[in-house]
Order: structure tokens, then sequence, then C-alpha cells
């Protein structure tokens, strides 16, 4: 077990930044289409986490075209660049799941608001940038292999 329990330790990612279910959030996902990459930014409510360790996954649910769209990212992938928290949610359940069955302003989350709560927010956006140009910063150092 303790095998298992380093192996997994060793996959997460550094500098994951923490955010609540409710949460309205920017994914920075890192798409790969043959040679190029990109950055696409994914911005909706944060529906569900599961799971823990290296294996917990989050929710995030949007609204594109009048469509709800969701989409499951591994809270460790290295593909994620940063998690950006736009507006903090104030919910009283785990998983937001009935928020599908829900349209327009229903489907609304309470925002929480306060001076605390900005600087937190604030805090917390300014270490995921800085998380993010320290994974940046070594590759762009390395030369590409053609």
């Amino acid at each position: 077990m303790d095998l298992i329990k380093t192996i997994e330790e060793s996959q997460k990612r550094p500098g994951a930044q923490d955010f609540n279910v409710g949460d309205t959030v920017k994914v920075y996902f890192k798409i790969i289409e043959g040679k190029t990459e990109r950055i696409q930014v994914y911005e909706g409510v944060v529906l569900c986490k599961k799971n823990a360790g290296a294996r917990q996954t989050f929710t995030v649910r949007k609204i594109s075209y009048g469509v709800g769209v969701e989409r499951v990212f591994p809270y460790n992938s290295p593909r994620i660049q940063k998690v950006e928290i736009v507006r903090p949610g104030k919910v009283r359940r785990a998983k937001l799941y009935y928020l599908r069955d829900k349209i327009g302003k229903d489907a609304k989350v309470k925002t929480l608001v306060g001076a605390k709560v900005t600087a937190a927010i604030a805090a917390r956006n300014a270490a995921a940038d800085a998380a993010a140009a320290a994974k940046e910063a070594p590759a762009a150092e390395t030369p590409a292999n053609n």
C-alpha cells in the first residue's frame, strides 16, 4: 500500500489550485493538435469534485449557444495550465447536478461577497499565475528537438 501511495504522491501536480463546488472558474487547458499547441479557456460552474489523491476529477458546466455542456477535467493533469476563480459560489451541497434541469436565472449560483473573500480569491489567482509561470519557464528554456 505504501508503494501505491508514494507513486500517487509523485503524480500530483505541484501548485494545483484549490477551489470549491459552486465556484465559477476558468480552466486554462492545453490542446495539442498535431505539432501545434494552444491554450483553450473553458469557463463555467464547478458541479462536482470526485475521488481523491492523484485520481481526483472535477466537472465544469457551461451554457454554449443555449445548450448545456459539461466537461470533466483530471485535477492533477499536466495539461491544465491554471484554474482561475472568477466568482466564488455559495452552495450547500457537494454535488450540483440539479443545475442540469434549471434554465435561465434559475441556473445561477449565489455569489459570496465581501472584502475577505475578494482578497482570498485574488491571493489564490496570484498563486495560480505564479505556478503557471514557473511551469512554463523550464519549457521555454528547453530547445525543441527536430
